[in-house]
């Protein structure tokens, strides 16, 4: 009777042990291999609001040295003007080529571009300064029917090359629906499109000008500060919305006969449609 029942506690704890190994092994997770960089690309469209700002005017041959004070710029979107007809090139732009170079420590680098667009006009503005070798302090009557623009309507234009950390918020157990938070942060140069006039209108007597002959060029520097939140979908395709902070100052602007200066800082809105896509090794995570 005493082996029998030593039989049976013996096989209660046996079987106990191998179920508690079999749950084990079922319960460890299988270690995924996944590929260690990523590429990706996108493409979007921006609105801005910005600082009020100066700027200098040098015109040394006509006697002007003068800033036009605290002016207002504003942005102009253009894709809120019928979109689907005209080039996507056209509106305030903006696209992102990125590389995780370790996609575990989502870490990436990425070419940071926004085609911005400084429209200052329609409003009454502060010249103080030498003009026509004179002292002056006075409020102009700033507009192009008056005979006074200044645009930076092909591009303001930020080029950042950005560091960027990834942090995982969100995904479904396919990983069909990913959502990650993005913190990137740039240096890079400003490559403005310059298109002013001032003292145009005949009234201007002594003082008329021409106007400048409209120009891309390196224009100085920018550094900015972006946050962002990204949706991807079906492992490749991702929406991404961000917000950023950018400071640009921009230098020796070609004007007529001289050139221009100014600083400001800009507040972007961001939506953009992207790709993207693992390569390189896969290795175990």
């Amino acid at each position: 009777m005493n082996n029998k029942i030593a039989l049976g506690l013996l096989a209660v704890i046996l079987t106990a042990t191998f179920s508690a190994n079999a749950q084990t092994t079922t319960s460890t997770p299988e270690k995924k291999k996944e590929r260690k960089h990523e590429v990706y690309f996108s493409w979007g469209y921006n609105t801005e609001s910005y600082t009020n700002s100066n700027i200098r005017v040098k015109q040394s041959s006509l006697g002007n040295d003068f800033t036009w004070v605290n002016i207002n710029g504003n942005d102009h979107k253009g894709w809120d003007e019928g979109l689907l007809h005209k080039a996507i090139s056209i509106p305030q732009y903006n696209y992102r080529l990125g590389f995780f170079i370790d996609r575990k420590r989502g870490l990436a680098v990425e070419i940071n571009f926004d085609h911005t667009k400084f429209i200052f006009s329609d409003q009454t503005a502060r010249l103080k300064g030498t003009l026509g070798g004179r002292a002056v302090d006075t409020l102009i009557a700033f507009n192009q029917a008056n005979g006074y623009y200044y645009y930076l309507n092909n591009g303001a234009n930020f080029l950042l090359f950005n560091l960027v950390k990834r942090f995982h918020l969100y995904a479904d157990k396919s990983e069909n629906i990913k959502f990650d938070f993005l913190a990137k942060a740039g240096i890079g140069p400003v490559i403005p499109h310059v298109e002013d006039g001032f003292f145009l209108d005949s009234t201007a007597g002594s003082l008329k000008q021409q106007p400048n002959n409209p120009h891309f060029q390196l224009g100085g520097w920018n550094v900015g500060v972006e946050a962002a939140v990204r949706a991807t979908f079906l492992h490749y395709v991702y929406l991404e919305l961000s917000n950023k902070i950018d400071y640009a100052r921009y230098s020796n602007l070609k004007i007529y006969d001289g050139t221009a200066k100014q600083a400001f800082g800009t507040y972007e809105f961001v939506l953009s449609l992207g790709l993207t896509i693992p390569t390189g090794k896969k290795t175990e995570y």
